[in-house]
């Protein structure tokens, strides 16, 4: 989702690290900030230098440094380092703050904990396609965060991918499907890839072929608005090639396989997030 005006809030970013930079780039590449609106700083300087090559934004001498800056502040640091963080800005985060945290496991909850105050608070689940502008992001508001907020954020979210409202019980079974699921991707197509080998095809053919297909596929998906069951069938021809490896995937177990995947990240995640 573009813009053609600038948002007129500037954009902090503690913790700089590849996930932080990507929401960087696709903010400036769909002319929503410009590079002087963002500002960064990460523990490790490396991390922050290379945020400033390829954003062109500025760096920030601290974390506290960022907020005395920004008006919304994304949270891009390790779960770990969490508490910590929101330890050392207590004192300077105030109520024109609008506080974005991607960090997994740390629920809205424990951040508001952390800040010993009423502070507006989204969290964002992305995923690594965002590093493509090809990410499907979930966000959960807190309980103070007013509909232009979570408005902005979908607007932000929007510039690298997807990005849809749920409630933050919902947020462990978006972990489970889109945030994990890229990996549960790149196996099928390293298996498909494994398949077109065995029939002969030489390896950087194959892979190709079967990235673009997922990749084909998934746009297939999105833009007709089919459900996947109607475009599998427009494929299927009686006694054709595609209904033998349908009927093999099936013997294989595959859908049940992925639910059953699904399943096992979110209830993962439940448990990282009780921790």
């Amino acid at each position: 989702m573009t813009n053609d005006a600038t948002i007129t809030l500037t954009v902090g970013f503690i913790g700089a690290g590849q996930m932080a930079t990507a929401l960087a780039k696709g903010f400036l590449a769909a002319g929503t900030l410009s590079p002087e609106l963002i500002v960064a700083c990460d523990v490790i300087p490396e991390a922050g230098h290379r945020f400033v090559e390829r954003t062109g934004a500025r760096l920030a001498a601290s974390n506290r440094d960022v907020a005395s800056q920004a008006n919304v502040l994304f949270l891009a640091v390790k779960p770990q380092q969490m508490l910590h963080v929101l330890a050392d800005l207590r004192d300077v985060i105030h109520n024109e703050h609008l506080i974005v945290s991607i960090a997994a496991g740390v629920s809205l909850k424990a951040m508001a904990a952390g800040l010993s105050h009423e502070v507006r608070l989204i969290r964002v689940m992305p995923n690594t396609p965002c590093l493509v502008g090809c990410g499907a992001s979930a966000f959960s508001r807190g309980t103070h965060v007013t509909d232009d907020d979570a408005a902005l954020v979908q607007r932000l979210l929007s510039n690298v991918g997807i990005a849809v409202e749920v409630p933050e019980k919902l947020l462990d079974a978006v972990t489970g499907l889109s945030g994990s699921g890229p990996a549960y991707v790149y196996q099928i197509i390293e298996a498909m890839s494994d398949g077109g080998v065995r029939m002969g095809l030489p390896r950087d053919t194959a892979t190709k072929l079967a990235a673009q297909t997922v990749l084909g596929a998934a746009q297939m998906v999105l833009t007709t608005g089919q459900h996947p069951g109607s475009l599998k069938d427009a494929v299927t021809s009686p006694g054709g090639t595609t209904i033998a490896g349908l009927h093999e995937l099936e013997r294989g177990g595959l859908r049940g396989v992925l639910m059953n995947a699904v399943e096992a990240a979110t209830k993962r995640a439940r448990e990282l997030d009780a921790s």
